[in-house]
């Protein structure tokens, strides 16, 4: 009976998600915010559950357009060098998907779901953004949420460990990290766990500093200050050291690009940056003492942040002794794999026979060195077409965020992609600007093309129009 209502319950969010499609998406990503608060605190019993709704969501979305004819017709997937990588990356994936070690293709296609499901994004979201303004409020709109998220890190971060703010999914209050002297928590907002916190931040921060550097109205603008400022206290507060490393990284890339493109627009953004600058020095030392502290002891007493950066790049080429030219599997590394075969009575499949922790080297244990050079290749594809965008887009607003996605892909090209599902959709989302930012310039030129020729014909036909 139970198997039975849960069945029913899938059919009945995928049909709802394929009622709009459009209005699906956007929700996708408030869902993603609020997914691990779910989990957490209101339905921890059906945690894993819950962990899969987006992924339903997400496809009754997929069936909704890719069922209509027209929707298909609006981006046509082109025979260019990505698209040929996407295929050959699906393809060897299914093919590690009936590998042997894995003990059962179960496993395998569960682990293709890391790679490939979230993918079609990059081809669906140009589609759903008709200017360049609904792309801009749609971005304003999802980082208001910084602000309830970020207060409650806040909480979380004063209040105990045993404290119910500080679990992680599902339910699970024992289990909290803690740094510092004082032995503050490591935030976790509304998220799961402090990876998915780390890299909403880090995603957020690389989206604001574009609505920095463009025109707003004083309210949005005072918002987005707010916003930044709440979500440097809360970066300290995971006690992430990587996540800093990143925003410093992403703030320094951003401005190197910007000055060796275009140094009049720097020196304006520059001039709009030092104030808050200024203030987020001043006032979160003295507001945030503890964390900035806690922070501070984190990354001194514990300098392994080299070693394991260095360890992420060298991992893949000393795993490649355990199966030399193949894998153990798609899937195989993915952490939910031993709960499945457990769930499903699957057999347990060859033991890898070392610890693993950083993606590349995860990826190549799954996928071999083929499927390792041809996931990072569609990568650096990727990073290599968003710089391309970059440099030939004109409008200001575009070119920024072209120049953001950008950077967040050099920086992340080691981080967590596969195995970390926030991430994972956000990636892509960035993704589609190869295609979305271009499509939206065209549209934007087009109406100004129009603007220009009603003017034209307006000034031709009553010259003495006081409305010229």
């Amino acid at each position: 009976m139970k198997l039975l209502i849960g069945l029913v319950a899938i059919l009945v969010i995928i049909y709802i998600s394929s009622l709009n499609w459009r209005r699906t998406l956007k929700a996708l990503f408030a869902l993603l915010i609020i997914e691990g608060a779910v989990r957490k605190w209101v339905l921890p019993q059906a945690s894993d559950m819950i962990y899969f709704l987006k992924d339903f969501v997400l496809l009754g979305a997929y069936i909704s357009y890719y069922g209509s004819s027209a929707s298909a017709r609006r981006l046509p997937i082109k025979n260019d060098p990505i698209t040929m990588i996407i295929f050959l990356v699906a393809a060897w994936c299914l093919f590690q998907a009936f590998n042997p070690s894995l003990g059962s293709p179960m496993v395998g296609f569960f682990g293709m779901r890391g790679y490939l499901f979230y993918l079609p994004l990059m081809w669906i979201i140009p589609t759903l953004f008709q200017s360049e303004e609904e792309l801009y409020k749609f971005l304003r709109s999802h980082l208001l949420f910084l602000v309830p998220v970020c207060l409650l890190g806040i909480a979380q971060f004063f209040a105990p460990a045993s404290s119910p703010l500080n679990v992680y999914a599902p339910g699970e209050v024992t289990s909290a990290a803690t740094f510092g002297v004082t032995s503050s928590v490591r935030v976790t907002g509304t998220f799961s766990y402090i990876s998915g916190y780390s890299v909403y931040l880090l995603v957020c921060f690389s989206l604001l500093i574009p609505l920095l550097a463009s025109s707003q109205y004083k309210w949005w603008k005072l918002a987005s200050v707010i916003e930044i400022f709440l979500l440097t206290v809360n970066s300290f507060m995971t006690g992430a050291r990587g996540l800093i490393i990143g925003e410093v990284l992403f703030l320094f890339g951003y401005l190197f690009f910007l000055a060796f493109t275009r140094p009049i627009s720097t020196v304006r953004f520059l001039r709009q940056l030092l104030p808050l600058a200024i203030v987020v020095a001043i006032v979160a030392p003295i507001w945030f003492r503890p964390a900035i502290n806690a922070f501070w002891l984190r990354t001194t007493s514990n300098q392994d942040v080299s070693g394991r950066i260095v360890g992420s790049f060298t991992q893949p080429f000393e795993f490649i002794k355990y199966k030399e030219l193949d894998g153990y599997g798609t899937g195989a590394t993915h952490q939910a794999a031993p709960a499945l075969k457990k769930a499903l009575g699957l057999p347990s499949g060859e033991v890898i026979p070392t610890y693993y922790e950083s993606e590349m080297g995860r990826v190549i244990l799954e996928l071999g060195p083929v499927g390792f050079f041809l996931w990072y290749g569609l990568r650096v594809s990727i990073i290599i077409a968003l710089w391309l965008v970059f440099w030939k887009l004109k409008r200001a607003f575009l070119r920024h965020l072209a120049l953001a996605a950008f950077i967040i892909q050099v920086i992340q090209i080691n981080g967590q992609l596969v195995f970390n599902h926030t991430f994972s959709i956000y990636y892509w989302f960035l993704s589609s600007f190869i295609f979305l930012l271009p499509r939206l310039e065209q549209v934007e030129n087009w109406h100004r093309e129009q603007q220009l020729l009603q003017e034209d014909v307006s000034s031709t036909y009553f010259p003495d129009s006081p409305y010229q």
